[in-house]
């Protein structure tokens, strides 16, 4: 298959306190983003959203960097990264993740996915389930609630208004180089995605993170519905005030939840967060493992 490789192009200064790096995958020149690795630290690997690079995601990415080895690549065909000669879809963008964990030797990681980012970590999981430690899915998209896209312009547009203006600094290039056929492919098969039936076969612990303000997710009193419809293994958060970009608008609350998750910790807000936003838990599954200590309560 003939591949189209991005220009090595580096910014006139760092974007980001995380490395900035180039692989080669399948061909396709991949940029990426990693933490100097601490000791026998977890692997943590975070995925951008629909027409969107990883810049957005380095919020939260860095917050954790103390703690996981962290990874943030340019998905194929998105950001700086190279992309095939037929646009991807879901299911190529999971395989995709998989082999670039391979070039890193990366043998079983923490996924943190944002939008379409969140159904890519669903379908990786379909396929690999023995290198997903657990799965992070914050404001996950896709599915009969974004269709058609003149709806789900519609939801982008008021979403656009909610996030913080330096948004736009980081979408606008980034949705501009991804271009409008990849749009409607990708669109397609991300709203064709059976993202309920995959998040109901996980077998690992998930975080759920949805943003009270979010205009591409339903309620949270249907999100919750869906939770519960079964056992499972699936923490459900309302962060309030968040829209739909939660690791770039609220990376200290994110952060907080997510080292909360890793540790079995009950979920409680951050007095440290900069942010003046609320933590909710909303769902808890009953396979999830239990609280480890006793001496913080669950958030209210």
């Amino acid at each position: 298959m003939g591949t189209k490789a991005a220009p090595r192009r580096s910014p006139r200064r760092p974007e980001s306190s995380l490395a900035e790096r180039w692989t080669t995958v399948d061909g396709i020149a991949l940029f990426y983003r990693e933490s100097p690795q601490p000791p026998d630290a977890p692997a943590m690997m975070h995925l951008h959203g629909f027409g969107l690079s990883g810049r957005y995601l380095l919020p939260t990415a860095e917050r954790l960097a103390d703690q996981f080895h962290t990874l943030v690549p340019d998905l194929p065909g998105f950001g700086r990264s190279g992309r095939a000669a037929n646009a991807l879809d879901v299911p190529d963008l999971a395989h995709a993740a998989a082999r670039f964990l391979d070039d890193r030797g990366i043998e079983k990681a923490t996924l943190v996915g944002n939008s379409m980012g969140c159904p890519v970590i669903l379908e990786f999981a379909h396929h690999y389930p023995e290198r997903i430690e657990r799965a992070v899915l914050v404001s996950p998209a896709g599915g009969v609630y974004n269709q058609p896209l003149g709806r789900a312009v519609g939801q982008l547009t008021r979403d656009g208004g909610r996030e913080p203006p330096r948004m736009m600094k980081v979408a606008v290039p980034d949705y501009l180089r991804f271009g409008v056929p990849s749009t409607f492919k990708m669109f397609r098969s991300l709203t064709q995605y059976p993202s309920l039936e995959r998040l109901l076969e996980l077998h690992v612990p998930t975080l759920v993170v949805i943003g009270e303000r979010d205009p591409l997710m339903p309620g949270a009193t249907r999100v919750q519905e869906v939770a519960a419809a079964t056992d499972n293994h699936v923490l459900l958060v309302k962060i309030e005030g968040a829209a739909h970009a939660i690791n770039f608008s609220h990376s200290g609350e994110l952060a907080h939840l997510i080292r909360l998750f890793m540790a079995d910790r009950p979920i409680v807000d951050d007095p440290a967060s900069p942010g003046h936003a609320s933590l909710t838990e909303i769902h808890r599954g009953t396979h999830l493992p239990p609280h480890q200590g006793t001496s913080q309560r669950p958030g209210s």
